[in-house]
């Protein structure tokens, strides 16, 4: 995995949170957490990460609501975003990939190691970045 990529994950359940941090960090991730909505966008800006996790039930701000101010706003808009939620309800999917997510996935359904194998496939697949050196 490659050290540079940065991942954000806005989880307000810690417990969640730290178990998705510990394993992404374990393959070579470095992981930022926001707490809720309001942190998660202001990390989504000062950290610039390659990658968000976005839970839907936040405290505060919803990750709908975070969502539409990513795509939003220039700085984050081209970051992709996966939802990772407790409910997987059809019109809670459609609306969150009409809104721009990458992916819709239901907690139960997912485990920590499937995390870090959705940044690696959205990293490969990702035209390169403009300021990329290598380009």
């Amino acid at each position: 995995m490659d050290d540079d990529v940065r991942v954000l994950l806005i989880e307000d359940d810690a417990a969640a949170a730290e178990m998705y941090r510990l394993r992404l960090a374990a393959d070579g991730y470095s992981v930022v957490v926001g707490k809720d909505g309001e942190e998660g966008l202001q990390l989504a800006v000062e950290e610039a990460p390659d990658f968000i996790y976005l839970d839907l039930r936040l405290p505060g701000l919803d990750g709908f609501e975070v969502l539409e101010r990513l795509r939003a706003d220039p700085v984050t808009t081209h970051i992709p975003v996966i939802i990772l939620s407790n409910y997987g309800e059809p019109e809670l999917r459609e609306r969150g990939l009409k809104l721009g997510a990458l992916e819709f996935l239901v907690k139960a359904d997912t485990t920590p190691g499937q995390l870090s194998t959705k940044v690696e496939r959205s990293r490969q697949s990702q035209p390169p970045s403009p300021s990329d050196p290598t380009l």
